[in-house]
């Protein structure tokens, strides 16, 4: 099936995946915020590990109105601004679109499935190393690779051949027998390097690394986070914490996505993140005090930040 597809949320996921699948020749329209000159008369430049590539002319519109109905919708906003999607998403909608979510956290599916119907919803694990360091240009300095599965059910034949568009644009990409188990493993990551790059002091997961003190606390929320998975139900296994550790270790010098928000005073995804990870480790009865612990002093940190925030943009006015 040759696939239109729109892409929401035009940061460095959407930016990378959208212009990979645009360059490799499909149908790909951009939802921006803006203007829009520069990137219709740049268009996107990715800078790969092996080569840089562009990408031009993009397909870039203000509103969803003016892309209209598409067959495949790639969902890279941050979660924190999920609650814009029943707006955005309905003009892109047609009986058999699918949604492919490729945000971080947990309860993004579930939203899409609530406001669209479960039978339309994917989503997509992104393990990967990018940058969007202007409105036209993306850094990757580690393709990883992306993982797409089916809302509460096992792969379907559309599954296996959305991962082939993705193939076919050069991404490494695979399907996994069970979504909810993958969002589980990618938290292990996810809650210890996210959380503790900001609260160790705005730094980098080589820094973790080489603190003892901190590099023990990331271990111990992965192995912490691993066990409130396998009481939800999910049996990750004990050796993911050590396999997690390993790959950090080979990605250098690495700012998470949370550490980059931050830095840019725009909105922390707690919530998706830590919350609800949270909310059902609760739930199902799972000890997770540091995950409670990360949770909490986050949110503080949060709240200060955009008090300073608002008291600096008050005083400049």
């Amino acid at each position: 099936m040759d696939y239109r597809i729109a892409v929401v949320g035009t940061g460095a996921i959407g930016s990378y995946y959208g212009g990979k699948l645009a360059a490799a020749g499909h149908d790909v329209h951009f939802l921006v915020r803006g203007d829009l000159s520069e990137l219709r008369q740049i268009g996107l430049h990715l800078i790969e590990p092996e080569k840089d590539l562009r990408v031009a002319p993009v397909s870039c519109w203000n509103s969803t109105e003016e892309i209209g109905p598409c067959d495949l919708v790639l969902i890279a906003l941050k979660t924190v601004s999920n609650a814009a999607l029943a707006k955005l998403l309905p003009p892109l909608v047609h009986e058999r679109t699918l949604l492919l979510t490729l945000q971080n956290g947990l309860g993004n599916e579930e939203l899409l499935a609530d406001q669209f119907g479960p039978g339309r919803v994917l989503g997509g694990l992104c393990f990967i190393c990018v940058a969007r360091t202007s409105r036209t240009t993306v850094v990757c300095s580690d393709r990883g690779h992306l993982s797409l599965g089916e809302f509460d059910r096992a792969p379907l034949p559309r599954t296996r051949d959305i991962a082939g568009l993705f193939q076919a644009a050069g991404i490494h990409c695979g399907v996994v027998e069970s979504l909810a188990l993958e969002r589980w493993r990618k938290l292990v990551w996810n809650i210890p390097f996210n959380g503790l790059s900001i609260l160790g002091g705005q730094i980098d997961t080589a820094a973790i690394l080489r603190d003892k003190e901190l590099s023990a606390t990331a271990l111990a929320v992965m192995q912490e986070v691993i066990q409130a998975a396998r009481t939800c139900g999910y049996p990750l296994e004990m050796s993911a914490a050590g396999e997690q550790m390993t790959r950090t270790a080979g990605l250098g010098a690495y700012k998470p996505s949370t550490l980059l928000d931050f830095e840019a005073g725009r909105p922390l995804e707690i919530e998706a993140i830590w919350g609800e990870p949270l909310r059902r480790a609760h739930a199902a009865g799972a000890p997770t005090p540091r995950l409670q612990m990360l949770y909490s002093l986050l949110i503080s940190l949060d709240g200060a930040d955009k008090t300073a925030r608002a008291a600096r943009k008050g005083a400049a006015l």
